[in-house]
């Protein structure tokens, strides 16, 4: 009974002495520093653009904190001024961790990007596109200064979109990410989300109005040359509608696709 009380102890004593000894000789001498380390705890492949640091875990990881944007910026911060002049990445000055949305150790065919809307709404960019107008240098700074704060770990993020109740999804400004991909053509206004959902465009249950409908300039806006002479010299002439004016979409197209023309077919002239 003694010797069993004594060997679970000894185990115990040792167990405790690695536990210690094994984070300091990491933090001092590198995830290299002790044998087999960085094998036992890397939790899979990273992708193909940040497989060069694979076996340099203090490269992104902070001893007890986990992975922060700060070692992110190390390497990105030369795309801060790009990620605050684009419509499509401004949002990232609101953002105060990059593990919401970027997540890594997933494989080397995969780019470490979810994007997650969550982790917008968390970040409060309600009101991100009305606080436009700060300045280039500014917003720099300002995106600097709020991931140089984080301690947002890459590791454990859904990798799944989640879909956001409507409460949560109002408070988000679609356009302020997405105006210049809007098919609409702001005809709809930027109340995106009272049709679209957080993890996908296509709106779920929509159906075409009826072939014959004729009220197609409710949702489609014509092209800029059908505001030209090209629309007198030739789509008029093309179609044979001669009289046909911009509104009246019905008369030459067809509701499958735009360039399925009545009595024509398909033509594409550009």
């Amino acid at each position: 009974m003694r010797f069993t009380t004594l060997l679970y102890a000894a185990l115990a004593a040792v167990g405790l002495a690695a536990a210690v000894a094994v984070p300091v000789a990491v933090h001092r001498t590198g995830s290299e520093g002790v044998p087999l380390w960085t094998a036992a705890a890397n939790p899979g492949p990273l992708s193909a653009g940040h497989e060069f640091l694979g076996t340099q875990c203090e490269s992104c990881h902070v001893p007890t904190r986990g992975v922060e944007a700060a070692s992110c910026l190390t390497c990105h911060v030369g795309a801060a001024p790009d990620l605050v002049t684009k419509p499509s990445t401004a949002f990232h000055t609101t953002i105060g961790a990059c593990g919401g949305c970027h997540v890594e150790h997933l494989g080397r065919g995969r780019r470490p990007i979810n994007m997650d809307h969550a982790a917008l709404v968390s970040a409060g960019h309600a009101g991100a596109a009305q606080a436009g107008g700060e300045g280039l240098t500014h917003s720099v700074a300002r995106l600097r200064a709020l991931l140089g704060g984080s301690s947002a770990d890459l590791i454990g993020s859904t990798l799944a979109p989640r879909s956001l109740p409507a409460a949560e999804a109002n408070r988000l400004d679609c356009a302020g990410c997405h105006a210049n991909r809007d098919p609409h053509q702001t005809l709809f206004g930027r109340d995106c989300q009272s049709c679209h959902g957080t993890t996908a465009w296509t709106v779920g249950g929509f159906r075409h109005p009826s072939p014959r409908s004729q009220e197609c300039a409710q949702c489609h806006q014509a092209p800029p040359s059908h505001y030209m002479v090209h629309f007198e010299m030739m789509d008029r002439v093309i179609t044979g509608q001669e009289q046909a004016q911009v509104e009246q979409c019905f008369l030459c197209h067809q509701t499958d696709a735009w360039n399925n023309i009545r009595d024509v077919g398909w033509y594409k002239h550009h």
